[in-house]
């Protein structure tokens, strides 16, 4: 007998299994972690990339050589090849333009005024041209070098013989004060020789004062208002310089030699009276800090209370004090390469460690200090913001390569670039 067979096909009689297998063929957390990867995927590329604290404004062609200046009320001053532009650093608004024939090698800010000294030509020194910073409109033009002092807005005239001691502070011939508005001789008073200019800030409402230690071992003070003389004193032969004498807590601080080592003697800023004097031991530098006088030497750092001539506290570790607006920086070397931190004058005490970092000056400062360290061996330059009390540095960002040479104002910063640029930089501390 012949077999048949029927062929049923799948569709019928097919065990259930064939289409609903009873065991998984993948693992149960393979689905879930397919979504999860295309979740992270998508999401992650949605979402935007961190935004920087550091923001470039705006950026000007400059030269090397142009100098460039910020002001307290929010003002970018930028020379080049004698033409000065205000820019405002909220927007980067070109706010005016002024120009003079010669290019400016000193710009400075006093009062509302551009003070502008050229490069000199001849032998003869330079004008000073002051220019109003609100408009740009020129005010006036004196002879020589125009200066102000520690606790004073009152502009002197003044002709400064070349040495070491700093330009505008050792002078020579007349003293002038200037008015402001119309660049027009107030009072004078002549020095005989030279002198070291210094600035004497009243306590309280006391009035400003104006000091000259004349080359001839004598020490007078002058009234700002008039140029009348208050008093004056026979001190000790000394290398008087801008930092010896130095006004701190309102009295005046000498160093000079001594009968047996270098001393330094206290004098009341009215009537010049010699308070009391003291062994300076091995100091080479003197500045005031807070109201205290310090002593900077390879025994350290030394605060001395001016009124009673007690030691108010010792850093050996310390080397020198820089101070920044409000602020004073220890560094662990008499250069000023190595800061330690922001300190507390009237303690010593160490407020926020800044090792590594280096305060940028400007008009910035204040409640802050704006910081730069070289990173990659130099190549990169990292931004930070510190506040006393800090635990350390806030850091921002980085700095493109080939940018230096920078200067603070409240939320920015101007630094120059390697391709001849001037960049204004907003920053943000949160």
């Amino acid at each position: 007998m012949d077999t048949v067979t029927i062929d049923l096909g799948l569709e019928r009689g097919e065990p259930p299994t064939y289409s609903s297998p009873g065991r998984r063929t993948t693992p149960l957390w393979v689905p879930a972690a397919l979504l999860a990867a295309l979740v992270l995927i998508f999401g992650t590329g949605s979402a935007p990339p961190a935004r920087s604290p550091l923001s470039a404004m705006f950026r000007l062609q400059v030269g090397p050589a142009d100098s460039y200046a910020t002001t307290e009320d929010g003002q970018l001053l930028a020379e080049t090849f004698g033409l000065l532009t205000s820019y405002d650093l909220t927007s980067g608004r070109l706010r005016w333009q002024a120009g003079q024939s010669t290019p400016a090698y000193r710009l400075r800010i006093s009062d509302h005024l551009a003070l502008m000294r050229p490069w000199a030509t001849t032998a003869a020194e330079p004008d000073t041209t002051a220019l109003s910073t609100l408009t740009g409109a020129r005010m006036w033009e004196r002879p020589g070098a125009v200066v102000n002092i520690a606790g004073s807005a009152t502009l002197l005239a003044v002709d400064s013989p070349r040495t070491l001691s700093g330009s505008g502070r050792r002078v020579e011939g007349p003293v002038d004060a200037i008015d402001a508005t119309t660049g027009r001789t107030l009072w004078s008073v002549r020095v005989p020789s030279t002198a070291v200019l210094l600035g004497v800030p009243g306590l309280g409402d006391e009035e400003s004062r104006m000091l000259l230690v004349h080359d001839n071992q004598t020490m007078a003070v002058h009234d700002l208002a008039t140029g009348r003389l208050i008093a004056s004193t026979h001190i000790p032969a000394a290398d008087y310089a801008p930092d010896n004498p130095v006004v701190a807590g309102g009295r005046i601080v000498l160093r000079h030699p001594g009968a047996i080592s270098p001393e330094i003697s206290v004098y009341d800023p009215v009537t010049l009276k010699q308070v009391w004097s003291a062994p300076s031991e091995t100091a080479y530098e003197m500045q005031a800090c807070g109201i205290l006088v310090c002593l900077s030497g390879p025994d350290g750092v030394h605060a001395i209370d001016p009124f009673s001539g007690d030691t108010a506290w010792v850093q050996p570790a310390w080397h020198s004090l820089t101070q920044y607006g409000d602020m004073i920086v220890a560094y662990a070397d008499p250069d000023g390469v190595e800061p330690v931190g922001v300190i507390d004058p009237a303690t010593g005490a160490l407020r926020t460690p800044l090792a590594g970092w280096r305060p940028v000056t400007g008009t910035g400062s204040g409640d802050r200090l704006v910081l730069t360290r070289a990173t990659d061996n130099g190549s990169r330059t990292m931004v930070a913001v510190a506040r006393p009390g800090d635990p350390r540095p806030r850091v921002l960002d980085a700095l493109p390569q080939g940018t230096g040479d920078c200067q603070a104002a409240p939320s920015r910063l101007v630094c120059r670039t390697m391709y001849g640029e001037l960049v204004v930089w907003a920053y943000q501390e949160e």
